[in-house]
């Protein structure tokens, strides 16, 4: 009992620890740009009051448009396939935030569907994740066989390496995929799909919101839809497989 104790206290400081160096490093690497961003955005409000001669409040009513218009240039975002994408990241919790229930009707049947849809989304990645594993210990055996190792099982490490590179080349080839059609930069697009696939989803990038792809690009959304539901099978299975390697350190 005194070693979980002192394993679990342990735990807490670490991860205190590794937030505040987090806290830390992103405050270096962003707070300034985002001084210098607000400072520019204020100049350009002042220029626009200046120069049009908009009164405070006009000018707030501006911005709410502007804000509000924002997630109608995708098109429909409650028609079927719209609707199955916002299903998905609330299965899937990612939470993009690009769109969200307005009624209480939709409010509530949100609440409702996460709570029944979120752990059943939990049980079937946890599934396929096994099932990859099963796959991935068969595949490392009989490669071991024919390369006529002294040791023929698949070791843990051995099916980490197998998920994580599984899960690298998904990312890689998702980010390729989105950049294509979304016209990021491969760097965003991976950056997106990092997120994605970690369920993080900031909401920064969101695919499928441009050119009306939910009504026009049914196969990009079926593609999108795959991408995300597989991805996480498999990265699930790698990050499951690294916490028990973790836990059984």
């Amino acid at each position: 009992m005194r070693r979980q104790n002192v394993r679990t206290l342990s735990l807490v400081v670490c991860t205190f620890t590794y937030l505040l160096v987090g806290a830390a490093v992103f405050d270096a690497l962003e707070s300034n740009t985002e001084r210098r961003r607000w400072e520019l955005l204020q100049s350009f409000r002042d220029e626009m009051l200046r120069k049009y001669n908009i009164s405070q409040i006009d000018y707030h009513m501006l911005e709410i448009v502007v804000i509000e218009n924002k997630p109608h240039k995708a098109g429909p975002q409650w028609k079927f396939a719209g609707a199955f994408y916002f299903s998905t990241v609330v299965l899937a919790m990612i939470g993009y935030g690009h769109s969200t229930p307005m009624t209480i009707g939709g409010k509530a049947f949100c609440m409702a569907y996460a709570m029944v849809g979120i752990p059943l989304g939990l049980v079937m990645f946890q599934s396929i994740g096994e099932r990859l594993n099963k796959f991935a210990s068969i595949v490392i055996r009989r490669a071991k066989g024919l390369l006529r190792c002294e040791h023929a099982e698949a070791t843990e490490i051995n099916l980490m390496f197998a998920t994580g590179l599984l899960s690298f080349i998904i990312t890689t080839t998702g980010a390729a995929v989105f950049s294509k059609y979304e016209g990021w930069s491969y760097f965003d697009s991976f950056y997106y799909c990092f997120v994605t696939l970690t369920t993080i989803g900031f909401g920064d990038y969101v695919a499928l919101q441009n050119d009306h792809a939910l009504e026009q690009k049914p196969g990009y959304v079926a593609l999108s839809l795959v991408f995300i539901l597989f991805g996480l099978a498999v990265v699930a299975a790698s990050i499951n497989l690294l916490v028990l390697r973790f836990m059984t350190m």
